[in-house]
């Protein structure tokens, strides 16, 4: 029955952007070694960027020619706390990014060799003020908006064509000063939630089959410590959702773990909130397969490992330090799809560190940091494999 409703919804949604919805993976042409394609978001003050990086058999990065690519929208040229600042579409053909200083949001079409091409029509307004994160399934898309007077959830619908169209009475308005920092969607796409980073509150919403959201009975719910962050569904456990508490002090960063009930209501699974004995815990991602969660400690410069048991509860296998220097805050992190690699944005320094996947284990990798454009205040990153991208 689910998987029929998300069928409606989705059919729905496509009548709405008068348009038809092409499935399918499509494969890359790459020369080289190539395997697939890193993106990050450049943030970059005036005229906004997106850096592309062709990623190697090894895990190693080199620019993509013709990069830095341009999105059309401005960035702010400053720091920005928030996870899904860059998201591919579930078709792999566009990019979507946030243009946070000019409160747009930019679709780019992937080309053959990973450069990047603005799409006509766009940037479009976000529909609210300074948009930092995007969570997208299928043809529906949920926009973070976080600035004061306009501060907001609101939806849209991405044709085919990769043209964006907001989605009549999506909007849901917040409180300014929520800082927000994180919206997403579980892997079916019946669940939403996002987090208000300053007030320490998640949001949790059902997606209706025109795409619109209910909140959860109780919603928004407080989080288990202070400063929710980065969050992910389990891939393999649509009820399963993991947040990062940042705000708690230095040694007290923690993920919590929750039950995604069928309301969308919110309770906690185990020993939840799980100590990672580290400083702001900020980004989350977790393995393809589910069974491990990794999270970037921002004053700490380390990224740290957890296994996730079947009932969502963590196991702390430790943390490993960035080799790049102190300082680095590290920021955005994501693995690439078959989980062999994962990358992590390091905002102070504006580079990309890389590190080799075994398990729970990380190695980074020789030649790691890579360097991001000059000017670049990142957040937002984009990791695919080959034969994720259009044609």
């Amino acid at each position: 029955m689910r998987i029929l409703a998300r069928s409606a919804t989705v059919l729905g949604l496509l009548a709405l952007a008068a348009t038809g919805w092409a499935g399918g993976q499509h494969h890359v042409s790459a020369g080289s070694d190539v395997v697939g394609y890193v993106y990050v978001n450049d943030n970059t003050a005036g005229t906004n960027t997106v850096a592309g990086f062709g990623r190697h058999v090894d895990g190693t990065l080199t620019s993509l020619s013709g990069s830095p690519f341009s999105v059309g929208g401005a960035g702010t040229g400053s720091a920005i706390g928030s996870q899904g600042a860059l998201q591919l579409s579930s078709d792999g053909r566009y990019l979507l990014a946030v243009d946070a200083g000019s409160d747009q949001i930019s679709v780019l079409r992937i080309r053959h060799d990973g450069s990047l091409r603005l799409v006509e029509d766009s940037p479009v307004s976000s529909q609210g003020k300074e948009p930092v994160s995007i969570a997208v399934n299928e043809a529906l898309v949920y926009v973070a908006n976080t600035g004061a007077g306009g501060a907001n959830y609101t939806g849209f619908v991405l044709s085919h064509g990769g043209h964006l169209r907001p989605l009549a009475g999506s909007s849901v308005s917040l409180p300014d000063g929520s800082g927000l920092g994180d919206v997403l969607f579980n892997a079916d796409g019946t669940r939403l939630v996002g987090v208000r980073v300053t007030t320490s509150k998640i949001d949790s919403f059902v997606v209706g089959s025109d795409g619109r959201l209910t909140p959860a009975p109780g919603s928004p719910f407080s989080a288990q410590a202070a400063g929710p962050f980065g969050s992910e569904f389990r891939p393999t456990n649509p009820t399963q959702l993991f947040v990062s508490n940042a705000h708690a002090g230095p040694g007290n960063g923690s993920v919590s773990a929750f039950n995604d009930a069928a309301d969308g209501s919110l309770s906690s699974i185990g020993a939840s909130p799980f100590a990672d004995n580290q400083t702001a815990p900020c980004w989350v991602t977790i393995s393809a397969d589910g069974s491990y969660l990794f999270t970037s400690n921002t004053a700490s410069d380390s990224v740290s490992r957890y296994a996730i048991a079947t009932d969502g509860s963590l196991s702390l296998l430790g943390s490993t330090m960035l080799t790049g220097g102190s300082g680095l805050k590290p920021v955005d992190l994501r693995l690439n799809p078959s989980g062999s690699n994962l990358y992590v944005v390091d905002s102070s320094n504006a580079r990309v560190s890389a590190f080799s996947v075994s398990g729970g284990n990380l190695n980074e990798l020789s030649g790691s940091p890579f360097a991001l454009p000059t000017g670049a205040a990142p957040f937002g990153l984009v990791v695919t494999d080959q034969g994720d991208e259009s044609d």
